[in-house]
């Protein structure tokens, strides 16, 4: 593999996501049991503030993602030039940077790679939409 840029602009992690299969029951747990504020749901999709990092409850989007382990989100500022920056590095991505939802204000974009051991992890970028 090439060797990284200096910055690919990586500056903290985003959103950690916690794969489940019932999200009702789930959300209940980490609201009630764990009494962890919950920001807001979408769709198949719970979203929890846990000092600053946002935890995702959610049932997993395809059968290879179905996996009992967490996925890192990391947030970028420009998810395309660091897609570009992490791909010419030798980074093999499961998709292209991607639209996935419609937030107040800001578009929620993702996109998801392996690490070494084939544990997925994702960029995302929190792209503000023109006034």
């Amino acid at each position: 593999m090439n060797t990284a840029p200096a910055s690919l602009g990586i500056t903290r992690l985003g959103q950690v996501c916690i794969n489940v299969h019932d999200v009702e029951r789930a959300t209940a747990f980490y609201r009630d049991s764990l009494g962890l504020p919950l920001l807001f749901t979408a769709g198949h999709m719970a979203f929890f503030d846990c000092n600053g990092v946002r935890l995702m409850l959610a049932r997993p989007e395809k059968k290879e993602f179905d996996h009992p382990s967490s996925v890192l989100y990391f947030a970028v500022p420009d998810i395309k030039t660091t897609h570009r920056q992490m791909l010419a590095a030798g980074v093999h991505f499961e998709d292209e940077p991607h639209f996935l939802a419609r937030m107040p204000d800001h578009d929620l974009w993702m996109t998801f790679f392996r690490d070494s051991e084939d544990n997925f992890l994702a960029l995302m970028s929190e792209v503000p939409r023109a006034a």
